[in-house]
């Protein structure tokens, strides 16, 4: 399928070799220490709970996809100036239990992202961080191939502030061959409730195909309406992926992003080129991301904005090279397509 840039990366990563780190001696000394021990914890930790609620005798064998993510972002937009975001990000597989649940701890849910003209490319403009942005709960898993079912999950938890807040969600996937020339469709939806901020749901359609065998191309369209805002809102875009080497991608984007449906309004255009790049093992990632925006706000003249993403994961499935895992999850987490 075509994958967001991260995932596309992952069909050209191969083997690890001996040019996988861009880091100097002395970091890779300090930083895969404190990295293997925290992986395992969080390996160990998933995997004590899981058998606890599920099968003793399974939960040490079964792949188990939790992992810890900590990212920082730096960006700067015309008129705006420099922001600093950084976020984290926990999730707790428990494949073993009867109901098969997934634990989630994230700060940094879609439903708070804001409207498709904050979110651009999908920097966050609130801080994550707050702790009333947080939220815990429950997300049944399911087993259905989503090429030949539709795959639907049921979530089901609090945002962390007081008083607690409960909310609902509900998503579903699906994946078409559309025959010839390797196209294919995705779809994406979700529909959720909190209790303060009301309904809000989302679909997302994405349709592309390789060009060749280092290009992908895409074309997406994303509808979204939320309770608060109480519009529609609507994003088209246009993108290739390109693989640059076993390490490093390149994404090109164009996006138009608007309101209403009966009245369609264009709030913003804009550009961007997204580099993404392996600095150590499927350990440590960084992105730069230059974008040049025409909003309505500035009358559609041109705004520059500059992101810079540093991404550090740990997971059992990372550190442990022997067991074969077909997506390690640092390119998982990056798909635009993941529910909860």
């Amino acid at each position: 399928m075509h994958k967001p840039l991260s995932l596309f990366l992952l069909l050209y990563a191969g083997a690890l070799a001996a040019d996988d780190s861009d880091l100097p001696d002395w970091t890779v000394e300090r930083i895969e220490p404190l990295h293997q021990g925290v992986s395992r914890w969080v390996d160990a930790s998933s995997r004590n709970l899981d058998g606890f609620f599920g099968s003793n005798r399974e939960n040490l064998s079964v792949s188990n996809k939790s992992y810890l993510r900590i990212s920082s972002d730096f960006e700067w937009v015309e008129s705006e100036g420099f922001s600093t975001d950084p976020s984290l990000r926990f999730k707790l597989d428990l494949p073993t239990t009867k109901e098969r649940l997934r634990l989630i701890i994230e700060s940094e849910p879609e439903e708070s992202r804001g409207t498709l003209s904050e979110q651009g490319s999908g920097r966050l403009r609130d801080d994550p961080t707050r702790s009333d942005s947080t939220v815990i709960g429950l997300s049944r898993l399911s087993d259905k191939d989503k090429s030949r079912h539709w795959d639907t999950r049921v979530g089901a938890g609090v945002k962390f502030r007081l008083p607690l807040e409960p909310y609902v969600r509900l998503s579903s996937e699906r994946l078409w061959d559309l025959g010839g020339a390797g196209w294919q469709l995705e779809s994406y939806n979700r529909l959720s409730w909190f209790n303060s901020d009301g309904y809000s749901a989302r679909t997302r359609w994405d349709i592309g195909r390789p060009l060749d065998d280092t290009r992908h191309l895409r074309f997406l369209t994303t509808v979204q309406w939320q309770e608060e805002e109480d519009t529609l809102e609507f994003s088209e875009s246009a993108e290739i992926n390109q693989m640059l080497s076993r390490r490093s991608a390149m994404r090109y984007a164009a996006v138009v992003v608007g309101n209403s449906a009966s009245r369609p309004r264009i709030n913003d255009y804009y550009l961007l080129a997204q580099y993404r790049r392996n600095l150590h093992k499927e350990i440590l990632f960084a992105d730069i991301i230059p974008e040049l925006h025409f909003p309505r706000e500035a009358d559609f003249g041109p705004r520059w904005a500059l992101s810079l993403r540093v991404e550090m994961y740990f997971s059992g499935n990372v550190i442990d090279r022997q067991r074969e895992d077909p997506l390690p999850l640092a390119f998982q987490e990056r798909s635009l397509h993941q529910a909860y």
